[in-house]
């Protein structure tokens, strides 16, 4: 079975952070490989990108790819940058109408609990407490709306983080090879199923 897999998003697409292996679609892939499944990967995420930027410099050349999966990370940017929850509604919503007629099973990610990383201490609290809740529950009623899947990060990452320190790279917020493949690990149950019974 082959799977055409899409990954949008920041920097935790790409990975920064890890040392090698690259951000959890990478390593997402690897596990799907690993179940016997063909996997053709193409990440178009960006370092430091909003959901703006995954409207107007993502999702074009995400359709073209005719993908059967696609995953979606952002937000995190969008809280340190003060990104409106009425314009992160809109254009969540903008995307998901754009891929949904690609027929792809589409995944996203919500916005893990980034009170908790090391570099909230470093940020002025007004840019995520309060904030990330209502992104996330914007997400949840998009992915309500369009079919889309919902990988619940957020309620992970307030279980393990506190446990966690190794979650986090040296810079205290892009995660670090074993944070990644947390992630990953956390994606799969999700993913695994809509791509098999394709």
């Amino acid at each position: 079975m082959s799977v055409t897999y899409v990954a949008l998003g920041d920097s935790s697409a790409v990975g920064v952070g890890a040392s090698k292996g690259g951000g959890y679609p990478e390593r997402l892939a690897s596990r799907l490989r690993k179940q016997g499944l063909s996997v053709g990967l193409t990440n178009l995420g960006m370092s430091g990108a909003v959901i703006r930027d995954v409207f107007t410099s993502q999702i074009k050349r995400a359709v073209a790819t005719q993908p059967t999966l696609v995953t979606l990370g952002i937000g995190t940017n969008d809280l340190w940058r003060s990104t409106s929850l009425e314009d992160f509604r809109d254009d969540l919503d903008r995307i998901a109408r754009r891929l949904k007629p690609t027929g792809a099973s589409l995944v996203i990610v919500n916005v893990p609990d980034m009170a908790l990383a090391p570099v909230a201490r470093m940020v002025p609290s007004h840019l995520y407490e309060g904030r990330i809740e209502p992104f996330n529950e914007a997400i949840a009623a998009t992915a309500r709306t369009h079919g889309m899947h919902v990988v619940d990060l957020y309620s992970a990452s307030r279980e393990f983080l506190p446990q966690r320190p190794d979650f986090f790279s040296f810079d205290g917020f892009h995660p670090s090879d074993s944070g990644y493949e947390q992630w990953a690990d956390l994606m799969l149950p999700t993913v695994q199923p809509l791509v098999e019974r394709r």
